[in-house]
């Protein structure tokens, strides 16, 4: 079921070292390649910005007291489809950001997998 991501590089930008291990994990099972993770928005600025073969990222809101935003606007700058990951779920963004495809924490394989494919527009097969 997890074809269409066969190969994609998804960065992945979490503070929480349990969380971003579990993420990697979960990527790589959907035979993604992880990138990263960072765990600082000015590490992740520098890859959403310099990493040339980015399919995707999926972005923890808060990361290290500072919110991911700046990386989100590097992604989007370049078309980079992304995922937001908070506690709160959607409801927790604020108002310009809010239809973005958001995963609430904790979130399952199947979660990630599916907001993955929704942002990168491709479908299960």
């Amino acid at each position: 079921m997890t074809q269409p991501l066969n190969g994609r590089r998804v960065l992945v930008v979490e503070d929480e070292s349990l969380v971003a291990m579990l993420l990697e994990t979960i990527l790589e099972d959907m035979e993604c390649i992880p990138v990263g993770p960072v765990s600082n928005i000015d590490d992740g600025e520098a890859m959403a910005r310099d990493t040339v073969d980015l399919d995707a990222a999926l972005l923890d809101v808060n990361v290290a007291g500072r919110q991911v935003f700046p990386v989100a606007e590097a992604l989007r700058a370049r078309g980079v489809p992304f995922v937001f990951s908070t506690g709160y779920g959607e409801g927790g963004l604020p108002e310009e950001w809010r239809g973005a495809a958001t995963i609430q924490k904790p979130f399952t394989e199947a979660a990630v997998r599916d907001a993955l494919m929704k942002a990168m527009g491709v479908a299960q097969v």
